[in-house]
C-alpha cells in the first residue's frame, strides 16, 4: 500500500508541475475542452500558480496524513482517507477556481462538484459494503460463506481445513477489494496461484479451507476469535 500511496502522491505534485500556459489547452482537464471564447474568460496566469500550489498540498498532506492515521489510529481508518481526501480535495479545488473564471455559468462550476459528490457517494458505498463483516453457517453437510465473494461449500468438497498463521504473500488483486486489513475476493499469490481471501479483520491465526480442487480459502472473522470458531466448525463438520 505505501507503494501506491507514494506513486499516487507523487503523481498529484508531478501534475502540479507539469502543467503550465503553454500545454494548458492540451493537458488541463476542462479548459482543453472549452470553446476559445470560454478560455478568455479563464485569467489562466492567474489560475496556474494556484492549480500548482493545490496539487503539490495534496500530493504532500495526502502522503503525511495516511501515514500519521495509519500509525496513530488505524490502517483501515487510513485506507478511508486515501480513499475520500482527494475527492474531497477537488470538490474544495472546483469551488476556488470560480473566482479564476468570469463565466460564472461554465462547466468547473455547473458540473464538477455535483460530478464529485455523486462520486463520493459511490466511494463510500462501496466501502460501507467491503467493511460489513462476511459471516460463516455450517451444519454437518456444508459451509457458507456470506456476504460479498460468498460461496456455499459441501462438505464432500472440503480437502482441509486448518489453522494457518498467516496469509500467503500478495502480487496482484484479481478480482476483488482491498482496504486496509479488509481483503475480500480473488488474489494472486507470489507463486502465481490465485487464492479466495474473505478477511474482516487482520488476525492471526486464520484458517485455511481447502478444497478437492486445491482452490483455497483464507477466511478471518472480524467478531469472534478464529481458534473458537475454527472449534466450532470442526465439532459439527470434521475433516476426513
Amino acid at each position: 500500500m505505501i507503494y501506491i500511496l507514494a506513486l499516487i502522491s507523487l503523481l498529484f505534485v508531478a501534475i502540479g508541475y507539469i502543467v503550465n500556459e503553454k500545454n494548458a489547452k492540451y493537458l488541463l482537464a476542462g479548459y482543453n475542452s472549452m470553446s476559445e471564447e470560454d478560455r478568455k474568460q479563464l485569467d489562466i496566469k492567474s489560475f496556474l500558480p494556484f492549480f500548482r500550489k493545490f496539487h503539490i498540498f495534496l500530493g504532500i498532506s495526502l502522503f503525511i496524513i495516511f501515514i500519521l492515521i495509519n500509525q496513530l489510529i488505524s490502517s483501515n481508518t487510513a485506507g478511508i482517507f486515501f480513499a475520500i481526501y482527494p475527492i474531497l480535495g477537488y470538490c474544495y479545488f472546483i469551488l476556488a477556481s470560480a473566482k479564476y473564471n468570469d463565466n460564472k455559468k461554465s462547466i468547473w462550476s455547473r458540473m464538477g462538484v455535483g460530478i464529485l459528490l455523486l462520486t463520493l457517494v459511490f466511494v463510500i458505498s462501496i466501502i460501507a459494503y467491503g467493511f460489513k463483516e462476511n459471516t460463516i453457517s455450517f451444519d454437518s453437510d456444508k459451509i457458507e460463506f456470506h456476504g460479498s465473494y460468498g460461496e456455499v461449500v459441501r462438505r464432500e468438497q472440503i480437502k482441509s481445513l486448518e489453522l494457518v498463521e498467516r496469509i500467503p504473500k500478495i502480487t496482484i488483486r484479481t478480482n476483488g477489494f482491498s482496504l486496509g486489513e479488509i481483503r475480500k475476493g480473488y488474489f494472486t499469490s507470489g507463486t502465481g496461484e490465485i487464492v479466495k481471501l474473505i478477511i474482516n479483520a487482520e488476525k492471526s491465526p486464520l484458517i485455511l479451507f481447502t478444497k478437492t480442487n486445491d482452490k483455497k480459502i483464507y477466511y478471518s472473522s472480524k467478531s469472534r476469535s478464529n481458534e473458537e470458531l475454527f472449534t466450532d466448525i470442526t465439532g459439527d463438520f470434521p475433516s476426513e
